[in-house]
């Protein structure tokens, strides 16, 4: 193809620096650099500011270590910029570069224009097989970076750290949160903007939130696949940047929307946690496109087949895998994870398949090199870490695995608060383990009671309203025969499945929501929200809306369950007020210092001995934890028909009842105690104030 020159575009060697990876905005121009250890030439590439035309393409002079660098003088912040790299075109040997294809810097800071699914975008003949090189130009249809100006690192003494024991956290999705909220803008619908709004933050401070996990916000690609079915990929886990956000989720292309918003945040004391996926990157398997990583220097940024090094080596389920084993594939995620936390003030990550992370030659290692960079880093050691303790590859499921500072996503507790509730059988010691912040799991390794994230939905599956309203899936809409997403729901349709306009089954399920989230805010541990689970959000019984970018997916405000709100509020407000009662610790029951003692409770009013727990049919039982403080705290979990609960002596005081319309109107009470169906109370001896 032919090049296009600016006059006088010349790099400066004296100003040139191998130690600034991506584009550097300094001393009157730009300094870029690249690595790819296995390319024998990487051109820059400059364009217009539409990203249309080619104003200049030229050799980077120098390389180091397989950094390719130079300075270019007189460039400005918003250039648009890609790369072309030479080498072999050789997938038996896990080569694949191809200087027709317009690569993105993976260190770009943010991108402009969308990809245009084409032909072009593959480094070899589709029509054929990947053996052959493709020799069109990708430029056309690919986005292109944009320099970005210097903005200040964050001095994060000033940072909120809330303490894990008063951490709440609420999963959202950007636009899915603010699309149809009648209170935001059209205009900033779906944008950071929307999401640091006044009608956003102060929904957040009703419910009690401190800490808001936003899915996915890394640029990343709308699949081929579900374009052409006129659908897109929603959630985001479909990374082509890990630096540059998401174009769709900005008025425009300035990053200081996502710094403001975040300040925005914080200022309401809310911190900020960011889902990111370094597992892997949407370029798939050796039969994806070329976009980034691949055409940098595919052998390096992903892992391969040791057998045939042509083949994508894939645990992800996802096409491939990132090699952070390679040293310089870690420092570029430690540079993205730094660059989020110093640069646009986030507070911590959750990390998509986090074991995948932890995998090294002889399988998942905790104490791997992944692991060990980021606990051993002075900025990213102090910041929230949450991971999602599994992958698809072999022993790839390590819940409690993980090590120090990181917390963990817990399906378990999921799973059994779920099947708990809809009343199966001989739950109640895997329930009693949830809300002791199952120990089982975390309590070794000097791990703290704040291990487990606690949840009963997540982005993937069903809503916390559909789970009672359903029984099976319904994913017609994703285009896939309803063949996509998992059976394993534990749900419960009381008798419709769907909607329902019958009086009785709308309480019902609305009382076993409340049941559900009750539970979550009390036990040990993290609490974590699924967005609109407090506004009896549904998505129709879709148990895997990850390209439903419409209705189905987005918070319908309008439709609000009011008293599922209330019941939230309040139970995350008697957490608050237990300021004792969540522990760093695990709790015991023997007589331990530093420690809450926590003892379990049948019916009848007396200690549960082994016959109670072996009994399959028992449905009601009660957690009574005296804190370090000497507050007397009875939880109560009842999930079959009415029982009478006997109380120890001694006047109680209860504090929350989520059968009750008004959960948290207080009443003394004494000797025995009425506990409603599918209901959770909790009182106790002596009020606690907050600290």
């Amino acid at each position: 193809m032919e090049d296009f020159s600016v006059s006088g575009a010349t790099f400066d060697a004296s100003l040139a620096r191998v130690d600034e990876l991506g584009a550097t905005l300094r001393d009157g121009g730009v300094n870029f650099a690249l690595f790819s250890e296995n390319a024998t030439q990487v051109d820059l590439c400059l364009f217009d500011e539409t990203g249309r035309q080619q104003l200049f393409c030229g050799p980077l002079p120098d390389m180091e270590g397989g950094i390719w660098y130079g300075f270019l003088p007189d460039l400005q912040e918003g250039q648009r910029y890609g790369y072309r790299v030479h080498g072999a075109y050789a997938p038996e040997e896990g080569h694949r570069f191809n200087s027709a294809k317009l690569l993105l810097d993976p260190y770009a800071r943010a991108m402009m224009g969308a990809l245009q699914w084409d032909d072009a975008l593959f480094g070899y003949k589709v029509d054929e097989n990947d053996m052959i090189c493709d020799t069109r130009d990708s430029a056309p249809y690919m986005p292109k970076g944009v320099v970005v100006g210097d903005l200040d690192t964050w001095d994060r003494s000033n940072a909120l750290k809330t303490p894990w024991t008063k951490t709440v956290i609420y999963e959202a999705h950007l636009r899915g949160l603010t699309m149809r909220h009648p209170g935001i803008a059209q205009a900033d619908r779906g944008t950071f903007t929307a999401l640091a709004s006044p009608p956003i933050i102060d929904h957040l401070l009703r419910i009690g939130i401190t800490a808001i996990e936003l899915l996915p916000i890394h640029a990343y690609l709308d699949d081929r696949h579900l374009i052409e079915q006129g659908l897109r990929n929603y959630w985001g886990y479909n990374t082509l940047s890990f630096f540059a956000p998401h174009a769709r989720y900005l008025k425009s292309w300035d990053v200081r929307e996502i710094r403001h918003a975040i300040d925005r945040f914080h200022n309401a004391g809310i911190e900020v946690i960011l889902d990111v996926v370094y597992n892997h990157t949407c370029e798939g398997n050796e039969n994806g496109p070329t976009l980034s990583f691949r055409g940098i220097d595919n052998a390096a940024y992903y892992l391969l087949s040791p057998e045939n090094p042509r083949h994508s080596f894939d645990t992800t389920g996802c096409g491939n895998t990132l090699n952070v084993e390679h040293p310089m594939v870690l420092r570029m995620v430690m540079d993205s994870l730094r660059y989020w936390v110093e640069v646009m003030h986030v507070d911590g990550f959750r990390f998509d398949l986090a074991s995948t992370l932890g995998r090294e030659a002889t399988g998942f290692e905790r104490e791997g090199s992944f692991f060990a960079a980021i606990r051993q880093d002075p900025v990213l050691s102090s910041v929230k870490l949450i991971a999602e303790p599994w992958d698809v590859g072999y022993e790839g499921y390590q819940v409690g695995g993980f090590p120090w500072p990181f917390r963990e996503w817990n399906d378990q507790a999921r799973d059994d608060i779920r099947a708990y509730w809809r009343g199966d059988e001989s739950l109640v010691p895997a329930v009693a383990e949830r809300l002791s912040g199952s120990p089982v799991q975390f309590d070794h390794s000097h791990r703290p009671a704040t291990s487990s994230i606690n949840f009963v939905a997540a982005h993937d599956g069903f809503t916390l309203w559909d789970t009672a309203s359903y029984t099976e899936k319904h994913n017609d809409a994703n285009g896939e025969e309803n063949k996509d997403g998992h059976n394993h729901n534990l749900s419960d349709n009381f008798g419709v499945e769907g909607p329902s306009d019958d009086p009785a089954i709308l309480t019902a399920r609305e009382t076993r929501v409340r049941a559900m989230l009750a539970t979550i805010a009390m036990a040990q541990g993290v609490p974590m929200i699924l967005a609109g689970d407090e506004l009896g959000h549904t998505q129709n019984g879709n148990n895997n809306a990850y390209c439903q970018d419409n209705d189905l997916a987005w918070l319908d405000w309008e439709s609000a369950r009011d008293g599922i709100t209330q019941s939230l509020s309040d139970a995350l407000a008697l957490r608050r007020s237990l300021s004792s009662y969540v522990q760093r610790r695990f709790a015991r029951a023997e007589e331990n210092e530093g420690r809450n003692q926590t003892h379990w409770f049948h019916p009848e009013g007396r200690r549960m001995t082994q016959a109670d727990w072996d009994d399959g049919g028992l449905r009601c039982f009660g957690q009574r934890t005296r804190t370090e403080t000497g507050q007397d705290i009875l939880i109560i979990l009842n999930a079959g028909e009415a029982c009478e609960f006997r109380l120890t002596e001694g006047e109680w005081h209860l504090r929350f009842d989520s059968g009750r319309d008004s959960p948290s109107t207080p009443e003394l009470v004494s000797g025995q105690i009425t506990v409603r169906p599918q209901t959770v109370l909790v009182t106790t001896c002596n009020q606690e104030t907050d600290d």
